[in-house]
């Protein structure tokens, strides 16, 4: 019989979660230092990484990563080397919105570069160590933008959306080695990001969600300690939508 007190647990792994100074990148951390995890939360700059490491009470819990930059994903592992990450969550992501003929090329290269060619930076650095050891989870953080589209984010859309099939092709390549590769697709989610959303935009956004109010970061944290955790060993290659009901495609 399994033992079900054990099933969310995270004890003794080690986990990267990219972008996680603030909204849901810092409740993922939160909850996963919770769960037992040893955390290594990463900024863009060193203030950043101080914040990670206070709210964390681990000193080494924050790291200073550019995700579009292959010579700083590469800097962090080889400091990570003694102990690679067992479970990446792959959160970090910039938006430049803009509708397509009034955006200029370096805003569609921004958003291509930190959403989507971070990933398979990030994957390919910590696939070394998960192949090695014959285990390993891989969490790709999407959008319900990815699936449904939304006028104004057609770099963004493209990036999430381009995660998802980056997220069902890399499960495929290394699922009989012990390591499963999901996505979650989250919703309208209440953060600093969305706070600059007028009054009325959020009431009609919310009103189109069936379950009648906004996610948290809490809701997508819950997925991801899900997808995490040895109670999805056996799910892979799936995209699970947070999203109360918004899109159910």
């Amino acid at each position: 019989m399994p033992d079900y007190s054990k099933l969310f647990s995270l004890s003794g792994e080690t986990v990267l979660v990219t972008g996680a100074t603030r909204g849901i990148g810092a409740e993922i951390a939160r909850q996963f230092a919770a769960a037992g995890a040893e955390v290594i939360g990463t900024a863009t700059t060193a203030g950043g990484a101080r914040k990670i490491a206070h709210r964390l009470n681990n000193a080494s819990a924050g790291k200073v990563l550019d995700v579009a930059s292959d010579e700083s994903v590469q800097a962090l592992m080889d400091g990570l080397s003694a102990r690679p990450p067992t479970i990446l969550v792959n959160n970090a992501g910039i938006t430049r919105d803009k509708l397509l003929l009034r955006m200029k090329p370096e805003e569609w290269r921004q958003v291509i570069n930190t959403n989507l060619d971070s990933a398979y930076r990030l994957c390919k650095a910590c696939l070394r160590g998960m192949l090695k050891a014959r285990r390993g989870r891989i969490i790709n953080l999407s959008s319900v933008v990815g699936v449904a589209g939304a006028a104004g984010q057609g770099n963004y859309a493209a990036a999430k959306a381009g995660l998802l099939g980056f997220t069902r092709s890399l499960a495929l390549e290394v699922a009989a080695r012990g390591i499963t590769v999901n996505a979650i697709a989250p919703g309208y989610i209440e953060t600093d990001m969305t706070a600059g959303v007028s009054a009325a935009r959020r009431d009609a956004v919310i009103a189109g969600i069936p379950a009648g109010r906004a996610g948290t970061p809490l809701d997508v944290a819950g997925a991801a300690i899900y997808l995490a955790s040895p109670a999805a060993a056996y799910v892979t290659g799936i995209t699970l939508h947070v999203n109360g009901g918004l899109w159910t495609g």
